[in-house]
């Protein structure tokens, strides 16, 4: 039978690409750590790794492994939980992750009425944008994350995940003021300076896709990391931006368009577990969120 700890190993490795990476994140040393991933090849009666004098890699086996090992890892760390829950949200703990919007208006006061409630749940928080959310649940690294994806444009791998939707918010125009006025065909902007968001690894490129999906490629002249910077930089008059409702403070120097063309153009907010977690302490932070949600948006 294979030993989780060295299933632990195998992934580690995957995830830092070098034997030594794989114990310091394991808490072991590299010469233990590889006698281990060396057993492990034993017990499997497959060669997993391809080594030489600066490096390592996973062999199609290793990568198959992996594959199966982060699953196993995940349900072994679910059993954990719901066991230490033992039947109460009041036990056991809770680690939750959000992008920084949905964070500041409903996850940590959530966070807040659970301390309150149950003293003895271990809570923890990160703020993640989804791209490192989701695969961090997957993982077993984090229980819960409040993530978002654009509709109708493309969305990030899920599988494995159960997916609450939570809210839609719609997306908005953010023009210099005095500059456009009335709702926005996205058509008529293709030959303006824009500003937007980081793409990360794809889903999260809104500009760059709905854009495409106008008809052109956006001309963008500057980036920033959150919503709150990239209206200071339409205010400075750089340049039109997309940004959602719920980001859209108005301020002076910005005039906020409602979008018709690409029709439909929001971003859908969604909480993400892993589909076989029913632990009670995400069962009553799920109800204390939409809670909040609903009360927020009457």
């Amino acid at each position: 039978m294979l030993g989780t700890h060295r299933l632990r190993l195998l992934v580690a490795l995957a995830d830092t690409g070098s034997i030594a990476g794989a114990a310091q994140a394991t808490g072991g040393s590299a010469a233990a750590a590889s006698q281990q991933l060396a057993r492990l090849e034993r017990e499997s009666r497959a060669q997993l790794l391809e080594r030489s004098a600066r490096s390592v890699r996973l062999t199609a086996a290793g990568e198959l492994l992996v594959g199966r090992a982060r699953r196993i890892l995940a349900d072994l760390e679910a059993a954990e939980q719901d066991v230490a829950a033992a039947g109460s949200a009041g036990g056991g703990r809770l680690r939750v992750g959000s992008f920084a919007t949905a964070a500041h208006r409903f996850v940590v006061p959530v966070l807040g009425t659970l301390r309150r409630r149950h003293p003895a749940l271990r809570l923890s928080f990160a703020e993640l944008e989804p791209e490192d959310a989701l695969p961090a649940v997957r993982a077993g690294e984090l229980d819960v994350a409040v993530t978002h994806r654009y509709h109708p444009l493309a969305a990030p791998e899920t599988g494995g995940l159960r997916r609450v939707s939570l809210y839609t918010d719609p997306m908005l125009l953010a023009v210099p003021a005095g500059t456009a006025d009335g709702p926005a065909d996205l058509g008529g902007f293709r030959g303006v300076d824009w500003v937007a968001t980081y793409p990360d690894r794809g889903f999260q490129a809104v500009t760059e896709m709905t854009a495409r999906l106008a008809g052109f490629e956006p001309r963008i002249v500057g980036r920033a990391a959150g919503y709150p910077v990239l209206l200071d930089l339409v205010a400075a008059g750089l340049g039109v931006g997309l940004v959602p409702r719920s980001a859209a403070t108005p301020r002076a120097g910005i005039t906020l368009l409602e979008i018709t063309a690409p029709a439909g153009l929001h971003r859908v907010v969604e909480l993400a577990t892993r589909a076989a977690d029913g632990s009670p302490a995400i069962a009553e932070f799920r109800r204390e969120l939409r809670s909040r949600v609903a009360r927020a948006r009457r």
